[in-house]
């Protein structure tokens, strides 16, 4: 494919512009609320879960020779147990630490998630401002229909989520770990990113054909853009920018087809 530093030129040239901006503040508007939401609804769930203890104990005595008998069992809801652990600086930083950093984590990927569904709706009309400036001579066939676009979503939302189960007992190993953790999530953004751009330019033969050839350096592309978006907020921002770098991926190699 094309030099990449001047392709990144480029998408930032194309970002910085007056309605490239105004396409941004939709993704980032729409994904603050519903994260938002989101994260107190998983911290409260910890909390809750922290607020509800099953108890159960078992006592034998023996009176006159004769053991007896007699079980407990409870449920301690409320603040008792709240009040347990904040009644020591040690336990008060550990359970707030663990509540909010798993809210904070869950919240962080569900972020790329909804950003991915949101840019979705956004996507033709920004490639089609990336093609009057720069591929005039490029018409943006595309190939997909809703249908086809609602269907492949969900089918790879259930690709996914088999993934994490699967990748399960990885989770207790450090280091790998990470890779087993992200690697779902990493198969969900890229055949999102690159199905929404080549289905907005290409004919189907020709995404096949960029794909057979050059589907490698598309994985190192869309890799390097979800590693970017592990840093927290970047993806509010950053959504558009991945369309418009992918699609100056995409519309150099469809001249080359076609030509």
């Amino acid at each position: 494919m094309q030099n990449e530093t001047t392709i990144l030129s480029l998408s930032l040239k194309d970002l910085f512009t007056k309605k490239m901006l105004m396409y941004s503040i939709m993704p980032f508007i729409i994904s603050m609320i519903v994260l938002y939401i989101l994260f107190f609804i998983v911290a409260g769930l910890g909390v809750d879960q922290l607020t509800t203890m099953e108890v159960q104990s078992t006592q034998t005595t023996i009176q006159n020779g004769i053991p007896h008998t007699e079980s407990f069992q409870a449920t301690l809801a409320g603040t008792g147990i709240m009040k347990f652990l904040m009644s020591s600086a040690l336990t008060s930083w550990i359970a707030t630490f663990l509540i909010y950093t798993i809210g904070g984590l869950m919240t962080l990927y569900a972020s790329i998630f909804v950003a991915l569904l949101i840019i979705g709706f956004l996507t033709h009309a920004i490639l089609k401002e990336v093609q009057q400036r720069h591929y005039p001579d490029i018409e943006m066939i595309g190939y997909s229909n809703a249908i086809e676009g609602i269907f492949f979503t969900l089918k790879w939302i259930l690709i996914m989520i088999i993934l994490f189960l699967v990748f399960i007992p990885l989770y207790f190993i450090p280091i790998i770990n990470i890779i087993a953790f992200n690697f779902p999530l990493h198969y969900f953004f890229h055949k999102m990113m690159t199905y929404d751009v080549s289905s907005a330019i290409c004919t189907k033969e020709e995404a096949m054909e960029i794909s057979f050839f050059h589907g490698s350096t598309l994985r190192l592309k869309t890799l390097a853009l979800y590693l970017l978006s592990l840093i927290p907020f970047v993806i509010f921002f950053a959504s558009v920018f991945y369309v418009i770098y992918l699609g100056h991926s995409y519309f150099i190699e469809v001249r080359k087809l076609r030509n």
